[in-house]
């Protein structure tokens, strides 16, 4: 009513005839499709953890409203640009208004019951926690009751949670809401794995494949001018190849080759392979031109070579040098399970933690990849897509 219909009225009151044009017609009915479905994505969007939901609003809505309305032009099917611009106005103004004023009205707060690895809780943020301490006590204005339902609970507390549950309280496992709250799915023993649920999507997972063979393809031939210069520049400024190739560990445990720009000096050794394939800090061997392709995330756009073949997708975990992660593999377990789906070129581990090399690191990108399989969807694809470009533009977790 307010993003569709509202502006619609005040045109009618203008002009009262305007109303009755087919294409001010067709644009509230388009105006209604656009802001349903908007309002679809953004709230799949906003599910995930650590999201700001007003954030993701904008581009949420100019997607879908560029998208239709885009699709009108192209067709050339006539439509008022004054109605469709009210509209998306109004669209994003109200989510926006209303994720704000529902963040400061209702915070975020959960009970906790005793008993078990409740403990660690009290680390996450962004939620305000009440620590229950009697089975007697009313606990108000809660969204929810947490407790460790694999944790040996007396009588007394399971009946509380019992109570809680008939009362029209949700009560959450603790895994659950530790997963949901920070992103990542800890696996620390072989009967926790359940192979069912962290299994990806395979109906997605062969129609992601298509999407990314056709903009790869797109992308490809759109951008290869600026990727010929790019090679240019880099051989001006330094010998060598323009390209980097480097054996990694890709789809179900497949060795490929992945593509690169080259970013540091030619011939740069350090002490052993291990050292060779881990990048770090301050790193002496990059270059200058290296620095800002790396920063930019310019030298990884090569991998489109990759895509195109089938070995990696646009989004996924981070592919890591055949070295390194047969290292990783003797250290951590489940390590092997990430290559359970394609490896990307951004994903969920990188803008939400960046670039890492260490092994406790690593254990805890692990978590953030297996959350990624185990919500694998085209919606957290695209927060993830939104993520990458504020990573792009800040610079984020770049080496």
């Amino acid at each position: 009513m307010f993003s569709a219909l509202l502006p619609a009225l005040a045109r009618a009151l203008v002009d009262c005839s305007a109303i009755y044009s087919s294409n001010m017609q067709i644009t509230i009915v388009a105006a209604i499709l656009s802001h349903i479905t908007g309002y679809m994505l953004y709230r799949r969007i906003a599910n995930f953890p650590g999201v700001a939901a007003a954030v993701y609003v904008l581009p949420t809505f100019s997607l879908v409203y560029g998208f239709v309305f885009l699709t009108f032009f192209f067709l050339r099917i006539d439509y008022s640009r004054l109605q469709a611009a009210a509209s998306f106005f109004q669209s994003t103004f109200w989510y926006f208004a209303l994720s704000v004023a529902t963040r400061r009205i209702e915070p975020c707060r959960l009970a906790v019951i005793p008993g078990g690895n409740v403990s660690r809780l009290g680390n996450i943020p962004g939620v305000a926690w009440h620590w229950i301490r009697s089975s007697d006590e009313v606990v108000k204005q809660a969204s929810g009751v947490v407790a460790d339902l694999r944790a040996d609970l007396s009588g007394e507390w399971e009946r509380y949670i019992a109570d809680r549950a008939l009362s029209g309280t949700p009560v959450y496992h603790i895994k659950q809401v530790s997963e949901s709250l920070t992103g990542r799915v800890e696996i620390e023993h072989l009967s926790e794995n359940t192979l069912g649920s962290l299994n990806p999507n395979q109906a997605y997972l062969k129609v992601k494949q298509l999407i990314d063979w056709g903009s790869a393809l797109a992308v490809l031939v759109v951008f290869s001018p600026v990727l010929l210069l790019v090679a240019l520049l880099i051989r001006v400024e330094s010998s060598g190849a323009a390209l980097f190739k480097q054996e990694r560990m890709g789809y179900r445990g497949n060795v490929y080759k992945v593509y690169k720009f080259r970013t540091m000096r030619a011939g740069a050794r350090a002490a052993d392979d291990k050292e060779q394939a881990i990048t770090k800090d301050g790193d002496a061997r990059i270059t200058r031109l290296g620095r800002f392709l790396r920063k930019s995330r310019i030298d990884e756009l090569p991998q489109i070579i990759n895509i195109l073949r089938g070995e990696m997708s646009w989004i996924g975990p981070r592919p890591e040098a055949l070295v390194l992660s047969r290292w990783y593999e003797a250290e951590l377990p489940f390590y092997s399970y990430r290559h359970i789906v394609r490896p990307g070129i951004t994903g969920w581990a990188q803008v939400n933690q960046g670039h890492v090399a260490d092994v406790g690191e690593v254990l805890e990108k692990l978590h953030y990849d297996f959350y990624y399989i185990k919500n694998f969807s085209p919606w957290l694809d695209l927060l993830i897509v939104f993520r990458t470009i504020r990573t792009v533009l800040t610079g984020f977790g770049a080496r």
